[in-house]
């Protein structure tokens, strides 16, 4: 019973992580109604910038609120000089555009700061849970993914915004029509998830270190997380990544063994997609043709 009560407890702080990043899916899905697939690339540039700034002498929350804001710039700049030419492009090209990045991101990544595995700093190591099933870390990276929960539902919610954000992918034609500058809500978007996905990045880091293959993982498992819960549902995001967390470490541990986790992982996906396409806690949205 007690690894049984160790395994939900592990499982929930690393769905956690999936959870963040998959916010970040969720949010590039939100504001141009496609899937990132270099956002795991993104986020690693990101935790890079975090080490390195570290490494300069600078304290945890200075690199961290840095890097964000540089983050958030590198997803508007992305979408404006990059995936702006492809707007009108067909779904494939953009897939292929996507790898694209990905292939770039993590070829950058590697040339600049090389194929050694580095050792990332936790903001919360010194403290104490009082517990042996969870560390202080995981508890930080619970606490933060919840935040952020908080934060992306409310701008949704409640701002302009997150509203024009959403106007503007369901229908951009219509978006224009009532003074939504389409083209910068848009990138705006991207921005967003840039930040997202850069603190995706630095609460994994501390725990399976930094290396250019460090979010390949991750990314399939936030993918998962996102179609499980649902890819218009930023709440759906956050609860299909701390469900399929849990999942997998049960899963891994009693059936199929940890060397399968990545096969359980698509296993989920194609679950999802044949029984319920928009996922537990999305919305199935209908268009008149």
């Amino acid at each position: 019973m007690e690894l049984f009560l160790q395994q939900v407890v592990s499982g929930l702080a690393t769905g956690a992580i999936y959870a963040s990043l998959a916010l970040a899916l969720v949010m590039i899905f939100q504001s141009t109604n496609h899937i990132n697939f270099a956002q795991g690339e993104m986020a690693l540039l990101s935790t890079y910038l975090a080490w390195s700034l570290i490494g300069a002498g600078l304290p945890w929350l200075a690199a961290f609120v840095i890097t964000i804001a540089a983050s958030f710039a590198f997803g508007v700049a992305v979408e404006r000089v990059v995936i702006r030419s492809f707007h009108d492009a067909p779904v494939f090209a953009l897939i292929v555009v996507f790898m694209g990045l990905f292939l770039a991101f993590n070829s950058m990544a590697s040339w600049i700061w090389g194929f050694e595995i580095k050792s990332f700093t936790s903001p919360v190591r010194s403290l104490s849970t009082g517990t042996p099933m969870i560390s202080a870390h995981d508890l930080f990276i619970m606490a933060v993914t919840l935040l952020l929960l908080g934060l992306v539902f409310a701008f949704f919610r409640f701002t302009k915004l997150g509203l024009a954000m959403r106007a503007a992918a369901f229908n951009p034609v219509s978006a224009e029509l009532v003074g939504i500058r389409v083209g910068w809500v848009l990138a705006l978007g991207w921005g967003m998830a840039g930040a997202l996905g850069a603190v995706s990045g630095m609460l994994v880091a501390p725990i399976v270190f930094l290396d250019p293959n460090m979010m390949l993982g991750i990314l399939l498992y936030a993918f998962a997380s996102a179609m499980l819960g649902g890819l218009n549902n930023p709440f759906g995001a956050v609860m299909g990544g701390l469900i399929f967390g849990v999942m997998e470490n049960i899963v891994g541990t009693y059936i199929i063994g940890h060397e399968l986790k990545l096969t359980f992982a698509l296993v989920v996906v194609i679950g999802v997609l044949l029984v319920k396409p928009s996922g537990l806690f999305g919305k199935t949205i209908t268009r008149r043709v």
